[in-house]
């Protein structure tokens, strides 16, 4: 069994085990704020006393996040770049008070979290309509895919490389798997990496991207490849990657790991071996040992092997559930169901490995950030300036999905939609194209095509994606 947040972080006391940014520092931050989050959680008698993190700098919001989670606060994780939209959705979930800090110069804030308890951890995600929610994990939930990750590889210590979020699970779990088995963590925004500035992890790390930066770090030919191929293992997951970008980088003998989780999950419930990549297998590897994956009909029965369905998860890796607004009534913690029945369809072969092969549902995910469609719709009519919209995702070799907006509106107008929209959603949700139409395509009950929506989209920008 692992030791607490609490015990773990006595136990490692005065380590230099973070790479970049000082290790030193940390620890005086840590100790510095640890007694003010317990002090605030002592004062703050109600269950639905929590803080809200949201630091743009990595080792302050490590620092932050770490001590509050340790003095048994419910913690709440959030994206410090989101625009007024997603603040307000924020704001009608948890009621931050954004001016008032618990410690001066830190970005933790009280918040209010409704049938929230004491040492959970909410990260954040998206709904079927885009609207954000919150996952709830506890300690206990990390702890079990943390075992199944370093059982899967085989590895211990694990040191790892992450230029990802912090906020975002697949930052997180990279910090914490280095914090409980005692290994080393690289710290770097992802630009200083991309500009040629690397850091020096102990070999037999673990790198994590997205597509697109394995991309463009390939792009770099030898100034990056030996660096690549020292890590045990690349792994690859946020998005779909295309052919061509895989082949790459088996042809330049990269340790790419495919994976295949979620926020839900604790990050990975399959990962393809590094081994089994350069090999030649393209899919998204077998489960983890924590994990049981199930494919099913509509009907929820289990298919053959071979046969595409629903992926359904079974883990105690699971979160416990997830803070929501419905859209009538205030926010509320709904617990999970025992399984994860997931939005996407996928088959496992006969030997064991998982092949994604859709989603079920309208989302986009355009360089590893889940965007839906409806959300970026409601705010283009809210301009006033589009009577009508549709967002599509175009298949794009660098994002995945690119995003296009097909919108009915005054011409001269469509020049301000990008400035009307910049403050109020995150960059990954605004529209790469925009194409002017006169109306968009509807069934014969007024329901919005989307399939008609997407065909005119490509037929009007070609292959040019």
């Amino acid at each position: 069994m692992e030791p607490s947040l609490g015990t773990l972080l006595r136990d490692r006391r005065g380590e230099d085990w973070l790479v970049g940014p000082s290790s030193q520092e940390f620890w005086r931050w840590l100790d510095q704020l640890t007694p003010r989050f317990a002090a605030y959680q002592v004062a703050c008698p109600a269950h639905d006393a929590g803080v809200l993190m949201a630091e743009p700098d990595p080792l302050r919001f490590l620092a932050t996040a770490l001590a509050a989670w340790a003095a048994d606060c419910t913690v709440v994780l959030a994206n410090p770049h989101w625009g007024h939209q997603e603040r307000q959705q924020v704001q009608a979930l948890v009621n931050p008070q954004w001016g008032g800090p618990i410690q001066a110069g830190f970005g933790g804030y009280p918040c209010r979290v409704p049938g929230g308890e004491a040492g959970q951890l909410l990260i954040p995600t998206g709904g079927s309509s885009g609207q954000i929610k919150f996952a709830v994990h506890r300690w206990e939930t990390l702890m079990v895919a943390i075992q199944g990750f370093r059982a899967h590889f085989g590895v211990d210590p694990v040191h790892a490389y992450c230029v990802l979020p912090l906020f975002h699970v697949s930052g997180l779990m990279q910090a914490l798997r280095v914090l409980v088995s005692g290994g080393q963590l690289a710290l770097q925004p992802y630009g200083d990496l991309k500009a040629g500035k690397r850091l020096a992890l102990p070999p037999g790390g673990f790198l994590s991207l997205v597509p697109t930066q394995l991309q463009d770090l390939l792009a770099q030919g030898d100034d990056a490849l030996p660096w690549l191929r020292g890590f045990r293992a690349v792994l690859l997951g946020g998005a779909p990657a295309w052919r061509s970008l895989l082949d790459q980088a088996q042809a330049q003998a990269i340790p790419l790991a495919l994976t295949y989780g979620m926020t839900e999950t604790a990050a990975q419930v399959a990962t393809l071996l590094p081994e089994e990549f350069l090999a030649g297998h393209r899919s998204s590897g077998r489960p983890l040992p924590h994990v049981v994956l199930t494919i099913v009909d509509d009907q929820g029965r289990p298919r053959p092997a071979g046969q595409a369905g629903a992926i359904l998860i079974e883990s105690d890796a699971l979160a416990q559930g997830y803070l929501i607004r419905p859209k009538q009534g205030a926010a509320t913690l709904a617990p999970a169901p025992p399984s994860l029945d997931t939005d996407d369809l996928g088959l496992v072969d006969a030997a064991g490995y998982l092949h994604i092969v859709g989603r079920r549902s309208t989302k986009i995910i355009t360089g590893g950030e889940n965007v839906f469609p409806e959300e970026l719709e409601a705010v283009l009519l809210a301009t006033e300036a589009v009577s009508d919209a549709c967002v599509v995702g175009l298949p794009c070799d660098r994002w995945g999905q690119q995003l296009c907006a097909l919108v009915v509106m005054a011409p001269a107008r469509l020049q301000d939609l990008p400035t009307l929209l910049g403050p109020q959603l995150a960059a990954y949700k605004r529209p790469k194209r925009w194409i002017l139409v006169e109306a968009l395509p509807r069934t014969a009950q007024g329901k919005l095509s989307r399939p008609q929506a997407m065909a005119l989209a490509q037929q009007v920008v070609g292959g040019n994606f």
